[in-house]
This record gives structure tokens, C-alpha cells and sequence, in this order.
């Protein structure tokens, strides 16, 4: 067998593993790549032991120190972390060392150069491609590294990805055992993968790749190649089918441990695609710590309290995302959800709505039962074993007088009297109920809303008062004056409290009753009243130290017919002006004689104006001795015209109305009555004067018109004439 050289090319994706010994790797880039960023190129073969050294990126022009590449330390890989323009630069050539601090090589230099591939050239994928030259000494195949093919990639297919070539004979090769998988070699040399690769399915390939000459059955040994599928970031973590749920009591301190997320992700372990890290979303991640109602530990999920306090009965979504690729950009993620309830403790103890009650007064006569008042109680727990209270009177009742009454259920209790009040023992009492949570109370004790003070007053209890009848009559002749005296209206306990007395229902007002004596007197005549007739008024008693008590009782009046007398003569009243608006003026009204004599039956004499309320209303009469009195306008304005004003003029049992007749009137300076002054004969009146001037105006335009008239027609008749006719001056 001639001895051959066999060069395997090989086009892999960017995470192919270097050799051991720094080569050059060579990556393809396509340009304007669309995916997401950072874009995992290929995998450096750094020493694990070195942890203490540092990573440095060098490259032409100092591109890799500002430019879009950089290492990730963690997992050693090579990335890009932006699109790339062919036409701004083709071609990259970097350089990668592991150092220490003082700057000394530990590893390296590997030179990596990348190549921006025209996005003309091939379809876009995930990943790009880089290229090993592999021999065959004397039919011996050079061991090969590994060939990384990336999951899911996105390129035309069959894609080319090796060549094997014989020097020394024509030859032709074949896969000598063809795994499960999309794999095929021509007969030139070529080795494609005919499919999308996935890791999930199949993580290894084995290929066996033979080469025989055409001429003999020579072959040479099976070249073993192993494709390794790469990790593509297409799995999301995924939170688990039932998301935890936690209950936190109330008042839990900060730290305590809530729940745990453990998101799964289905990418290649211990890989950065399957690297998850946790982020809060919900609520508020944003705000300050000491504002923060929950913590999330990013590296193990554990949701723990934060420093903000939260209230019993909240129901909380917390809200959590999980992100592969340790968080960075273009990682996939997934929101988990935590529901989170607050329970209730017993750390609110009940208090009074209200704590100081308004005195409430009851009589001593009271019956036990009588409800005195109801005090409400409130719980601020949500739990309803927390919320039954407890109630008692703490102080304030030594005799035990009072009672209290709830419902166990009930925010409510009622304060009732148990026994009989007694003024001259107790004329109040002042209760300290105070209420009580029937669990027992977590934290600080009760307030001092726990207790209400409720101040009871007694009031005694005074009869009313009595009078000396049920009630009372009394027969009046109608022609009774104003004044006279009925009857007198008495306690039946002349050594009673004193009282005061009023009237009621005085429609007529002809009564009145003195306050403190209690007679009633008539307030004036009795004008209207016929004889027979009963008129009834309600007298009203009041104690004048408790005016609350008080009683009444009727008095009924009978009319009887006037007393007879003999009629005196009136004097004439002859008639007056006064003047309007009101002067100092007056009418001097005389009774029936001008010296009354009380010996003889006659005079004094009393005078009053009629019923009339418009009469009443404009004058005002005051007597002036025992047989006159002085009649004024009772208004600053009464209509001017003759009025006549009724007088009533009694004397003994005796009523005479006479008429005043009073002439109102404006007046002058003097006082003296200005009257109303009729039509002068022979004067015309407005609307003659009004017709005669409108006439005049009239006859007067008729006149202008036929002057225009004439005087228009007159130049007219000028402007006709002939020029002929027109004389011409003799030249002289």
C-alpha cells in the first residue's frame, strides 16, 4: 500500500473546542447577525486550576478592548455582544492570555481570528463555523478532536461540514457504520449533515468514515470522528406546574423564610444556557429596603420577609422571573408566581367607639329593666375568634344597680338598671365598663380605649301641681267693662310651691290672668258675646321652680244679658282734621258729661276703640282725664279722606259706642289742611289743549307745502320758455 496524506477540513460552528496546544482558531461571523446578543462564538481551552489569574482580550488596532468582543471567565467562551458590518472591517485578529496580576503569562497567547461572512453566502444561522486541518499518515488516521455542531441550526441542508482526502490513489468513501442520525459522506470525500441536530434527542454522534481504492480492495483503517451537539439556548426555564403557596402569620419579623423558587431549565447542565438566576418583579422591586415588604435571593429563589410590615387578611401574588444565561442579555425567561396570604393574630384588642358617654339622666322612679344606654365595641382582627369580647363595670358600682347585657357574637352591649334609684341616697353615678378580648392577646395590652364612662343622673321626682278645683265657671253680663274681676285661680296646698299661671286658647282675647295671683280678669269688653253663648279658654299651672311640671284645667264662661241703666246723652263730637303724614296733633273726645259724677251714677267714664283690627291698627286712643280722652294716628300714613272712628265709652255696666268723624288731610307748614281743588269754568282741559296744539301743526305744514308747491312750478315754467322769447338788450 502507497503511503497517503489524507487533510480533513473541517467548517464547524463557533463553539468548537480548540486543541490543546494554542492553534489558531478561525471563526466565521455572518454579518448584521439578527439574533439575540451576546452571541456565544466558541470556547477557549482555559486551565480550570488557574482560578487567581485574569482573562485578557487583545487584538489589531485594540479592537478587543473596545470593540464588541469579550470572554466570559465562567464558562471560557468566546462571544460578541453586537452585529457586525463586513463593509466596516472583514476580519478581526485577537488575542487571548491568562495573567496575574503583575502581568506574568500563565497561558496563551491563542490567536483567534474572525471573519465577518457576507450575509449573501449563506443562510442566516446561530452559529458560526470554524475550520481544522486533519492528515492520514500511511493509512493511519491522525486522531481527531471532537467536531461541535450546533443544535437547531439554521442553514440550507445538506450542510457541508468535513472533507476527506487520499493522496496517493484514486478513492472513493463511504460511512462504515451509519448511526442514528441525519449524517452522509459522496463518494469525493464530503460529509454533510442532511438535518437540524437536537441535544435533547442525542447529545453524541460516532462517525466511521472509510476510505478504498477504486482499483484494488485496499482500505484504510475506519476514521473515527465524534460530533458533539452543542447547546443552543431554546429551552426557557420552566416553573413548576403548582407554584409554591405560603401562609406568613401576622407581625412575622423581618427574614422570615417565605418560599423557594426552583425553576427548571432543560439545556445542557452546567451550561450558562441552563445558568438560572431569579429576579422580583412584583411588587414594588424598586423601592427602598426599608420600604420592601419581601427579599429575593437571585442564585437560590428563596423568597424570605423584607423590613415593611404587612397587614392581616392581604392576599399578595408575588411575581418572580427566572432567566437562563445568568441573567445577561438574550436569555430566555419565564415568570413564576408565589401566591402569599397574611393570616390573622389576636393583636388588636377591642376598644369603645365612643369613651366618654353624655350624662343621661333618669328619674328616681325608674323600673329595673330600663334601658340606659348601648355601647358599641370594635375589633380590628379579621379573625372572628379574635373579635368575641368580654364585658364588665369596673367601678362605679359598688351596690350593684346596674347591669350589662351582650350577645357573645356582638360588638354591642347594653347597659340596663337592676335595681330602684334613689335621689337623696345617689343623685348620680358615674360607671367605668370596660371590655376584654375573651383569647388571649398577642403584644401590647389593651389601650385606653378598653373602658367607656358612662355618668348617670337621678332626677327626682316632684308631683304636679294640684288647684283648688277640677274646674272652674263663672256668668258674666255681656256688658261687663274691661278689667272686671271673675274669679281667682288657687293651689289646693295654700303652702305649696308657688305657681304661675297663663291662658291658653284665649281666641277672643277678651281674658287675661294675673301670673303670680291667678285672676282672671276680663281683658276687655265683651263685644260679640251674646247672652246664652259659653265661651272656653284652658288655664295652665307650672311649678315656678320646675316649669316641666304643670297641669291645666278649663274654666267655662257664661253670658248673661246686660244690666239695665238709664242712657246717658252723648256729647256731640264735632269734626277735626289731622294731618297726614303724622304731626302732633290730636282729637279731644268727651264723654257723656263733662264732669262726671261718681256720687250721682255717672262718670268716671272709660273709652276704648272699637274691635275694628284696622281701626286699632291706625289710631291710638289714652284717656285724658275721667271724662275725655285724646284720639291720634296710630301710623306715620293714613289714607287722606274723611274717616269715622268707633269709641267705646263705658262706665259701671254701662256700653255706648259713639262715631268720630276725623278728616285726614295733607298740610302745610302751618298745619293747615290743604283740600283738593276742582276745574276752573271756561279752562280747557288736556286732551282739548293736546288737539288744538296738534291742529295748529298741522295747518301749519299744510301752509309750507303749497308754498314749496307753488315756488317748484314757478322755475319749472321759467326753464320751458323759449330762447326767442327771451327780450334782448338794446346796445345803447
Amino acid at each position: 500500500m502507497v503511503p497517503a496524506w489524507l487533510w480533513l477540513l473541517c467548517f464547524l460552528v463557533p463553539q468548537a473546542l480548540p486543541r490543546a496546544q494554542p492553534a489558531e482558531l478561525y471563526v466565521e461571523v455572518p454579518e448584521n447577525y439578527g439574533g439575540n446578543f451576546p452571541l456565544y462564538l466558541t470556547k477557549l481551552s482555559l486551565p480550570r486550576e488557574e482560578t487567581e489569574a485574569q482573562i485578557v482580550l487583545s487584538g489589531d488596532a485594540g479592537v478587543a478592548g473596545e470593540g464588541p468582543f469579550a470572554v466570559d471567565p465562567e464558562s471560557g467562551f468566546l462571544l460578541v455582544t453586537r452585529a457586525l458590518d463586513r463593509e466596516e472591517q472583514a476580519e478581526y485578529q485577537l488575542q487571548v492570555t491568562l495573567e496575574t496580576e503583575d502581568r506574568r503569562v500563565l497561558w496563551g497567547p491563542q490567536p483567534v481570528r474572525v471573519h465577518v461572512k457576507d450575509e449573501n453566502d449563506q443562510a442566516s444561522g446561530h452559529q458560526a463555523t470554524a475550520t481544522m486541518d486533519v492528515s492520514i499518515v500511511e493509512n493511519t488516521w491522525v486522531p481527531l478532536d471532537p467536531v461541535h455542531l450546533a443544535e437547531n441550526l439554521q442553514v440550507p441542508y445538506p450542510h457541508h461540514i468535513a472533507q476527506v482526502l487520499w493522496n496517493g490513489g484514486d478513492v472513493h468513501y463511504h460511512l462504515e457504520s451509519q448511526p442514528q442520525g441525519p449524517f452522509e459522506v459522496d463518494t469525493e470525500g464530503k460529509l454533510y449533515v442532511t438535518g437540524e441536530l437536537d441535544r435533547e434527542a442525542q447529545a453524541e454522534y460516532l462517525l466511521q468514515v472509510r476510505a478504498q481504492n477504486t482499483h484494488s480492495e485496499d482500505y484504510a483503517e475506519p476514521l473515527e470522528l465524534q460530533v458533539v451537539v452543542t447547546d443552543e439556548n431554546d429551552n426557557a426555564p420552566v416553573c413548576p406546574p403548582r407554584g409554591p403557596s405560603a401562609s406568613i402569620p401576622e407581625l412575622s419579623p423581618p427574614g422570615t423564610k417565605v418560599a423557594k423558587i426552583s425553576a427548571e431549565d432543560a439545556d445542557a447542565p452546567s451550561s450558562p444556557n441552563s445558568h438560572v438566576v431569579y429576579q422580583l418583579l412584583s411588587p414594588e422591586p424598586e423601592e427602598p429596603a426599608e420600604l420592601k415588604a419581601f427579599e429575593l435571593d437571585s442564585t437560590s429563589g428563596s423568597v424570605t420577609l423584607g423590613a415593611a410590615q404587612l397587614q392581616a387578611g392581604q392576599n399578595i401574588l408575588l411575581q418572580v422571573l427566572a432567566m437562563d444565561l445568568g441573567g445577561t442579555d438574550g436569555g430566555l425567561s419565564s415568570t413564576c408566581e408565589i401566591p402569599v396570604t397574611i393570616t390573622d393574630i389576636n393583636d388588636h384588642a377591642p376598644e369603645f367607639t365612643t369613651s366618654q358617654i353624655e350624662p343621661i339622666s333618669l328619674p328616681e322612679d325608674a323600673e329595673p329593666g330600663t334601658l340606659v344606654t348601648t355601647l358599641t365595641a370594635t375589633d380590628a382582627d379579621l379573625e372572628p375568634a379574635f373579635r368575641l369580647m368580654d364585658f364588665a363595670i369596673e367601678a362605679g358600682d359598688e351596690e350593684g344597680t346596674f347591669s350589662l347585657d351582650w350577645e357573645p357574637d356582638s360588638g354591642h352591649v347594653q347597659l340596663r338598671l337592676l335595681k330602684n334609684l334613689s335621689y337623696e341616697a345617689a343623685p348620680s353615678h358615674k360607671l367605668v365598663v370596660v371590655v376584654r378580648n375573651v383569647e388571649e392577646l398577642v403584644g401590647p395590652g389593651p389601650g385606653p380605649g378598653a373602658t367607656a364612662t358612662v355618668t348617670v343622673r337621678v332626677e327626682r321626682v316632684v308631683p304636679p301641681p294640684q288647684l283648688d278645683q277640677e274646674s272652674y265657671e263663672a256668668s258674666v253680663p255681656i256688658s261687663t267693662p274691661a278689667g272686671s274681676l271673675l274669679l281667682t285661680v288657687q293651689p289646693s296646698d295654700p303652702m305649696s310651691s308657688p305657681l304661675r299661671f297663663s291662658l291658653v286658647n284665649d281666641s277672643e282675647g277678651w281674658l287675661c290672668i294675673k301670673e303670680i295671683s291667678g285672676e282672671v280678669l276680663t281683658a276687655r269688653s265683651l263685644q260679640g258675646a251674646q247672652p246664652g253663648d259659653m265661651y272656653t279658654v284652658l288655664i295652665e299651672a307650672q311649678h315656678a321652680d320646675e316649669p316641666t311640671l304643670s297641669t291645666s284645667v278649663t274654666l267655662v264662661i257664661h253670658f248673661l244679658k246686660a244690666l239695665s241703666a238709664p242712657t246717658p246723652t252723648l256729647a256731640p263730637v264735632p269734626s277735626r282734621h289731622l294731618c297726614t303724614p303724622r304731626q302732633d296733633h290730636g282729637v279731644v273726645v268727651s264723654g257723656p258729661r263733662e264732669d262726671p259724677d261718681p256720687a250721682g251714677g255717672h262718670g268716671p267714664y272709660s273709652f276704648a276703640l272699637g274691635p275694628n283690627p284696622t281701626v286699632q291698627r291706625d289710631w291710638r286712643l289714652r284717656a285724658l282725664n275721667g271724662s275725655h280722652a285724646y284720639l291720634t294716628l296710630g301710623l306715620h300714613w293714613v289714607e287722606p279722606r274723611e274717616h269715622v272712628v268707633p269709641v267705646v265709652v263705658s262706665h259701671s255696666d254701662q256700653i255706648w259706642q259713639i262715631q268720630v268723624r276725623v278728616i285726614v288731610c295733607r298740610c302745610n307748614v302751618e298745619g293747615q289742611c290743604m283740600r283738593k281743588v276742582g276745574r276752573m269754568k271756561g279752562m280747557p282741559t288736556k286732551l282739548s289743549a293736546v288737539g288744538i296744539l296738534v291742529g295748529t301743526l298741522i295747518a301749519i305744514g299744510i301752509f309750507l307745502i303749497l308754498i314749496f308747491t307753488h315756488l317748484t312750478l314757478a322755475r319749472k315754467k321759467d326753464l320751458d320758455q323759449p330762447v326767442d322769447s327771451v327780450p334782448l338788450k338794446a346796445a345803447v
